[in-house]
């Protein structure tokens, strides 16, 4: 597979081994301007690692990697650990991406944490931090936004508002989105193409087609995919999703870093 440059990000037979154990196996991706692409697999399916490895924190084992010369990514991670001691607030913890303070209060305003600013960041609830790291990734006006589980510690309740804020994100600023999630059912109504993986990649399309292939099944068990299309609808209209929210280079052969 080759990787043309009309992608921000792309791969090519990627292989990640640990430990002479092989985690990732020939996976091709590529992800253009404007797209959505969510990674969807089981718990240890390697959606963390591709993710690691295509931001360039993994080095692979074999195959080719591709970036946008200069490409400016955001990458919201699944989880931050603040030291207990560390004075820390909100403000000053997103003042660390960000040039200007101006764009800090624009981006939490956005968001509808401008009430966190001078909240610890150790004080916060899973769905609050959830969104000042989405905050934090977005102040590098990114042309790729990487989410890692964006959802975890979100209520179910504001869950589909959080995936369509993202969406929102997409079509404001032009940028493109890789999601990991485990869940196909959340997802369906933010994203354009979905990527089953497991080790390899099992299938790939739009969340429709993905949801009834037997791969996706086999995974995932069972074979009522009705609950597919609870968050589905066509997008022709705006959301008020923030007050809603508010509420609450190639590489070849090479070694591998455990």
């Amino acid at each position: 597979m080759s990787i043309s440059q009309e992608f921000l990000i792309g791969a090519a037979g990627l292989c990640v081994d640990f430990d002479e154990r092989r985690v990732l196996d020939r996976i091709d991706l590529t992800l253009g301007e404007r797209e959505i692409v969510t990674l969807i697999g089981p718990n240890g399916a390697g959606k963390t690692t591709l993710v690691r490895t295509l931001l360039g924190l993994q080095r692979p084992s074999a195959g080719r990697l591709s970036r946008r010369p200069g490409l400016r990514l955001g990458y919201m991670p699944q989880r931050v650990t603040v030291d207990a001691v560390m004075p820390m607030n909100v403000a000053r913890f997103l003042r660390l991406g960000a040039r200007h303070r101006a764009a800090v209060a624009r981006t939490a305003a956005r968001l509808g944490v401008e009430g966190l600013l001078g909240s610890p960041i150790q004080g916060l609830s899973g769905g609050e931090m959830q969104r000042v790291l989405l905050a934090r990734a977005l102040l590098r006006d990114p042309q790729l936004l990487v989410l890692d589980e964006p959802a975890q510690g979100v209520d179910v309740g504001l869950q589909a508002a959080f995936y369509r804020l993202i969406r929102q994100i997409r079509d404001e600023q032009g940028c493109g989105v890789l999601m990991v999630s485990h869940d196909l059912h959340l997802v369906m109504a933010a994203t354009d193409r979905v990527i089953c993986l497991n080790g390899h990649v099992c299938c790939t399309g739009r969340p429709e087609a993905v949801s009834r292939d037997p791969a996706y099944r086999q995974l995932f068990g069972g074979t009522d995919t009705r609950g597919l299309a609870v968050y589905a609808h066509d997008h022709d209209h705006a959301h008020d999703v923030l007050p809603a929210m508010g509420e609450e280079g190639a590489i070849d052969k090479g070694g591998s870093d455990a």
